[in-house]
């Protein structure tokens, strides 16, 4: 069973910068994409930053240049680094992966973490 877990949430000033990362673990994660998502509320989850498994990379119009995805495959860790946060950044995160065993599509999600983005 693949289990996500993610950290590094928190309360940040507008300006500041905080890294999330997200473990995965219960899979070989061949032929997968990991990513993050976002869900404030009352609105849609939206994608915020996606990589695959050939390391190409996918980002919001909201957040490029301000954010990235970075990604450790030997240890199953991908890895979202924010910065020039904006209150409008407040959201719960999670941790999304999709991976395909045998033309078979299967999605996770972790459990969430908070950033919020205030003075």
């Amino acid at each position: 069973q693949v289990q996500l877990v993610e950290s590094g949430g928190g309360l940040v000033q507008p300006g500041g910068s905080l890294r999330l990362s997200c473990a995965a673990s219960g899979s070989t994660f061949s032929i997968y994409t990991m990513g993050w998502y976002r869900q404030a509320p009352g609105k849609q989850r939206e994608l915020v930053a996606s990589i695959n498994w050939t390391g190409v990379r996918n980002y919001a119009g909201s957040v490029k240049g301000r954010f990235a995805i970075s990604r450790d495959t030997a240890k199953n860790m991908v890895y979202l680094q924010m910065n020039n946060l904006k209150p409008e950044d407040t959201s719960v995160y999670l941790c999304n992966v999709d991976e395909w065993v045998r033309a078979t599509k299967s999605t996770y999600w972790g459990q969430g973490t908070q950033v919020t983005v205030s003075s």
